[in-house]
């Protein structure tokens, strides 16, 4: 009996001619490349002088943002950039010749993984060296929130686009999918004194496992089980929602 591999459902070569389509899209639109990776360090700043005269708020809120910055400002490029190609008839085009709708998902996961990198770096490093935030674990486990945060972003972002007809639609979903998340996330109140039901909406919500783990980061030394449990969630919402957005990609 003679077995055979199967066959991946992607393609690596168009992946990757994807990703390199769309990181010269960047590279030409300058306006979406700094929102990327210049606002969220600019919200650093600005939320480094709010707490000017009170620190311990500062040491306290700053790395939990780690984990709601990053998913906000991708969560508005990946949908707008992806209802563009939608409309245009740029993803139709696409779906013509012989590639997969998770060739292209994949692809705008892949060049969005490397802006998000960049984004992660500037801002932890911002944070860390310039605005003296006191992070006691490595500081590139903020990187790794911030990253994912980054990519839950962008994959909400591609599901979303689905289901807008225009750029400003697209955002109108922003309310109701992304701002009940950082409200009950638990920046601003923990979750052990938030209503009962709150409380119990907020495990389904994943920026709450992202704000959790960047706390987690900031507060002990090393990696902690509920770090690596909080990164798992958010890795596999991810996955989850791209895989989403790859079935609205249709031929």
């Amino acid at each position: 009996m003679i077995l055979t591999a199967r066959p991946l459902p992607f393609t690596p070569s168009i992946t990757a001619a994807t990703a390199h389509r769309v990181l010269q899209q960047f590279s030409r639109d300058r306006g979406s490349a700094a929102l990327i990776l210049v606002i969220p360090c600019m919200l650093m700043v600005l939320l480094k002088f709010m707490f000017d005269h009170s620190a311990g708020s500062f040491q306290r809120i700053g790395p939990q943002v780690f984990g709601i910055f990053p998913l906000i400002v991708m969560y508005l490029v990946g949908s707008v950039a992806t209802l563009r190609e939608r409309t245009s008839g740029t993803a139709e085009r696409l779906l013509t010749l012989p590639v997969r709708p998770l060739d292209i998902v994949l692809g705008y996961g892949l060049a969005f993984t490397l802006m998000a990198l960049l984004q992660a770096l500037l801002s932890t490093l911002l944070a860390v060296q310039v605005l003296d935030l006191d992070v006691k674990g490595p500081a590139y486990l903020l990187v790794v929130i911030a990253m994912l945060g980054a990519l839950l972003g962008l994959a909400l972002g591609l599901l979303v686009s689905a289901f807008a007809a225009n750029e400003f639609q697209a955002v109108q979903f922003l309310p109701a999918g992304v701002l009940p998340q950082f409200l009950v996330c638990g920046l601003f109140v923990p979750r052990e004194e938030m209503h009962g039901v709150v409380a119990a909406l907020a495990r389904f919500m994943p920026m709450t496992y992202a704000v959790q783990a960047a706390g987690e980061a900031a507060r002990h030394s090393g990696v902690t089980g509920v770090f690596l449990r909080d990164a798992t969630v958010i890795l596999f919402c991810v996955i989850a929602v791209l895989t989403a957005s790859a079935v609205t990609l249709k031929r």
